[in-house]
């Protein structure tokens, strides 16, 4: 099993809840799509090929500040169960990993990991350079990404045409490269069902809505994850500006519903908010999803000072920590052991009592 312990905070810093409005906001993360001039692009590349780009990269990479320290996993000689932990952590995409629908994770596909900054490489194109932060730090993400690019831009010969940009395999990438998301969570918004007009708002600005893991995966737990939808025609400093202004908005609206549903139905949310504690700290057995929604039930509490029986980190946490690949490694099962709803229940009952014995609370 690969050992994260060697990762700062095992690779989840964007999760210690001391970022910007961490209160909605989980956290920020920019992503920029490069490639080598020097060889074909995604699907068309081969084997040797990508191999060969693998290790331009590695080699630019040992003479940089950024990540001559970085931790190289190579993807594709890891077991599944080390790649889905590595997708569980945000640190890779579904596809790296090779857990997308239909697909296998692709030769020459690796990350090299360096505190809150990243490469995916091997993806859908050459490179994927990655900042992430926690809370709401748009500044940040890209400043911890642009010195990245930086450096190996000055090492390795991006493909960039004068007119069109930086040039990608997904046309819808071309220009900037640049994809910068937000992972909010908004059940104030969905309570009040007010979220399908927000969202079609967004959509109406050219900003996109996804799950808690981005492409491909569905929302659960009112965690979305907003990002633009364009990279070509404007700088990545008005792509940054255009996506915090929207985030603002939506954050105003979430803390304007949260309002409203203290003011009008003040019991409702606190039964809700209870109810969802009580389960996660008492219950015997626990799917996903449910944790997710029950998670989602405290967090909102803990925003509006209902709860004071843990905080944001463990919340947090156990987000990661409750997911199949992460529950089936401390056990030393596997993903598909029939247990593991009791397991996540054990675990999570034993994080909140943690929690409330630090802060004094009874059980």
């Amino acid at each position: 099993m690969i050992d994260l312990s060697l990762l700062p905070d095992g690779g989840m810093a964007w999760l210690d809840g001391s970022g910007p409005a961490s209160h909605l906001v989980l956290s920020t993360r920019i992503r920029l799509a490069r490639n080598l001039e020097t060889y074909p692009f995604g699907t068309r590349s081969s084997v040797t090929q990508r191999e060969a780009v693998l290790q331009d990269v590695l080699g630019a990479a040992r003479e940089t500040v950024s990540l001559r320290d970085a931790l190289l996993f190579r993807l594709d000689r890891l077991a599944e169960p080390d790649r889905q932990m590595l997708h569980e952590r945000h640190l890779v995409s579904r596809e790296l990993a090779g857990s997308g629908e239909g697909r296998g994770v692709r030769p020459g596909s690796a990350v090299l990991v360096q505190a809150r900054a990243g490469v995916m490489l091997n993806e859908e194109d050459h490179l994927r350079l990655q900042g992430l932060r926690s809370g709401f730090d748009l500044e940040a993400a890209y400043q911890d990404v642009d010195r990245v690019d930086t450096e190996l831009g000055q090492r390795l010969p991006f493909a960039f045409h004068p007119e069109f940009g930086y040039l990608t395999s997904c046309p819808t990438n071309v220009g900037t490269g640049l994809r910068a998301s937000v992972l909010i969570h908004l059940p104030g918004l969905v309570l009040t069902k007010e979220i399908t007009k927000v969202l079609q708002g967004l959509a109406q600005v050219g900003l996109t809505f996804r799950g808690l893991y981005g492409e491909g995966s569905e929302v659960v737990g009112n965690f979305f994850q907003l990002s633009n939808q364009t990279t070509l025609g404007k700088t990545e400093r008005e792509l940054l500006d255009h996506l915090a202004k929207m985030v603002r908005q939506v954050m105003e609206y979430e803390e304007q519903a949260r309002e409203v549903l203290v003011r009008d139905v003040p019991t409702i949310i606190e039964d809700k908010v209870w109810r969802a504690y009580a389960l996660l700290r008492y219950a015997r057995t626990l799917s996903f999803d449910e944790t997710m929604n029950l998670l989602s039930g405290v967090r909102l509490g803990v925003g509006l000072g209902l709860v004071d029986r843990c905080g944001l980190y463990t919340l947090n946490k156990l987000l990661i920590h409750t997911q199949p690949a992460h529950l089936a490694a401390q056990a030393g099962v596997g993903v598909e052991d029939p247990d593991l709803n009791e397991r996540r229940a054990r675990y999570v009952r034993g994080m909140l009592e943690d929690d409330a014995g630090r802060r004094g609370q009874s059980p």
